[in-house]
């Protein structure tokens, strides 16, 4: 199936007030400025209905600068179907991409050689103005467990060449996966070496945990990158808020070699965290002194921005402010995969989002961090579940992560030990749920950590109940190191924190039918191009007694 067509997004009940609040001040605020037309579409949007087109068509023989400037991506894959993704983009780093506001007919096919011999489906996707001339296409009756490649066509140019792959079928025997998780690649920071690795490497799918852009500004250098080869334009060089914002600051990313062939080579499997949108946001609640309505605006662009360009399928498409991005996939009977986005329903952070020792704020019940809805939905999954892994890419540290040696330690209001009451709540569903071999998979916080998650953290006796990877930064941090100030202390502090490594990189984990093996890959520097990457250490866990040891 070709998604060529849209239904008209609503602007959900829960927020619809607020939006029509702000929606009268459209035009006046700074905050809308000259994008007020593009910043209403995010949220009230009349999109194109099935079989009307929302503009004239380009005749593609206009096109005569190559448009796939972007590169392409595949995604969420299923055993019978896989989302591929690319833009048109002649001149990324303008507005408008270089195009007219019209849509345009862009050709796709599936086959299985690089060779594009035996070509196993085609057809024509519309790229949409009012999507940015982004293009999502979900392809079905592929065969399950196999690798596919794809490419794009408009007019006579050809975009390169793709890899992806689709499940295994449902409930088959699967005797390996290997898959990668990445997490916080802010361009400014650093060159994305780890990526250029990541694409070389063998795996079946990739997990992005979040941080997938930074809202800050990128100076014509590209911060720490210095370049002097190139001036990045002047748009850049200030805080993305609106749509136009987000939507250029994809483009700059999208446009860095080594990200693009990571996403040629693998499919991806994509959540947020907090800078798609703003620094440490809390559901409705900004980081900056703005209103609720404003900053509903602000992440309806966000989230319409996110969605044209990442591999997501229709279910994803964001109505206004509101997007449901968690999600299940399933590899066989080997694992099941439940993508949280803990970000979109979470509650205001407590003591002002700043390191604190818990009290009777982060004690309360009601605090959140998926939201009622998401937290019922992972605990049936885990129920009804009969993989043999249960894996929980989500966002911030879930286990206990103490910050000091005193006897009433700070921890982070920003991850789980400031929701505590929430983690009980997921550590008792999959005690339940009999889950015996639970992964957590993290990001966030651009160290590699390795976690035993316990049943009481406090009690290093405690039953370990699975394990938690944490992914450092692809580029967030700069170059890191290898033991960071505070190492000693940590490992100290959290006896259940079995390594901790501040380079940038990615974490590589094998799962299999006796054991798994995380990988944590490296590499010595990022604010220069070309570094080698090495494993800086390797851990198993086995099937049915949990617990990291040395590979």
């Amino acid at each position: 199936m070709t998604i060529t067509a849209f239904t008209s997004g609503r602007v959900p009940a829960g927020h619809a007030p607020e939006v029509r609040a702000a929606a009268r001040h459209i035009g006046r605020r700074r905050f809308l400025s000259a994008t007020g037309a593009a910043v209403a579409l995010a949220f009230a949007v009349d999109l194109p209905a099935t079989g009307v087109a929302a503009a004239a068509e380009l005749d593609t023989a206009r096109i005569d600068t190559h448009p796939f400037t972007l590169g392409v991506a595949s995604g969420d894959p299923q055993p019978d179907s896989v989302v591929l993704w690319t833009r048109l983009a002649p001149l990324p780093y303008q507005p408008d991409g270089g195009l007219p506001a019209e849509r345009i007919a862009v050709d796709w096919e599936v086959a299985r050689d690089e060779t594009f011999a035996t070509v196993v489906a085609r057809g024509t996707a519309t790229a949409h103005p009012e999507f940015h001339h982004t293009v999502h296409v979900e392809v079905e009756a592929l065969d399950p467990g196999r690798v596919y490649y794809y490419r794009f066509r408009t007019g006579t140019w050809l975009s390169e060449t793709g890899r992806t792959r689709t499940a295994p079928a449902a409930d088959s025997a699967v005797s390996q996966l290997t898959f990668a998780t990445v997490a916080c690649q802010a361009y400014h920071d650093g060159y994305f070496t780890a990526h250029r690795h990541l694409a070389q490497d063998d795996v079946d799918v990739v997990f992005h945990l979040g941080d997938y852009l930074y809202e800050y500004a990128v100076d014509s250098a590209g911060g720490a990158r210095g370049y002097t080869d190139r001036v990045l334009p002047s748009l850049f060089d200030h805080e993305a808020a609106t749509l136009e914002d987000y939507r250029l600051r994809y483009a700059l990313y999208k446009t860095d070699p080594d990200l693009r062939a990571a996403h040629a080579a693998h499919p991806f499997v994509v959540t947020w965290d907090d800078h798609e949108t703003e620094n440490n946001y809390a559901g409705d609640h900004p980081e900056n002194a703005v209103s609720t309505p404003e900053f509903l605006l602000r992440r309806a662009a966000a989230y319409r921005a996110y969605w044209e360009n990442q591999p997501l399928r229709l279910p994803q498409l964001p109505a206004g402010p509101d997007m449901r991005l968690y999600r299940r996939l399933h590899w066989g009977a080997l694992a099941q995969f439940d993508v949280l986005d803990t970000r979109q329903y979470r509650s205001d952070q407590a003591y002002g989002d700043v390191p604190h020792v818990p009290g009777p704020e982060t004690a309360d019940p009601s605090r959140t961090l998926t939201g009622t809805t998401q937290e019922r939905w992972l605990l049936d999954g885990w129920r009804d579940s009969r993989a043999l892994w249960n894996v929980m890419p989500q966002q911030v540290c879930f286990s206990q992560r103490k910050m000091d040696l005193n006897p009433a330690a700070k921890v982070s209001m920003d991850a789980w030990d400031g929701y505590p009451a929430a983690r009980r709540r997921i550590l008792d569903g999959a005690k339940a749920a009999g889950v015996e071999n639970l992964m957590v998979l993290t990001g966030d916080v651009h160290v590699g950590y390795a976690f035993d998650v316990k049943d009481d953290f406090d009690d290093p006796a405690s039953r370990t109940l699975g394990t938690e990877i944490v992914a450092t930064s692809v580029a967030s941090g700069k170059d890191g190191s290898d033991r960071p100030a505070n190492w000693a202390t940590y490992m100290t502090a959290n006896p259940h924190l079995k390594f901790y490594n501040g380079r940038r990189g990615y974490a590589r984990v094998t799962l299999g039918q006796t054991r798994a093996r995380a990988d944590f890959r490296t590499v010595p520097y990022v604010t220069t191009p070309g570094a080698t990457v090495t494993t800086a250490a390797s851990f198993v866990t086995e099937v049915g007694d949990q617990g990291l040891k040395p590979a």
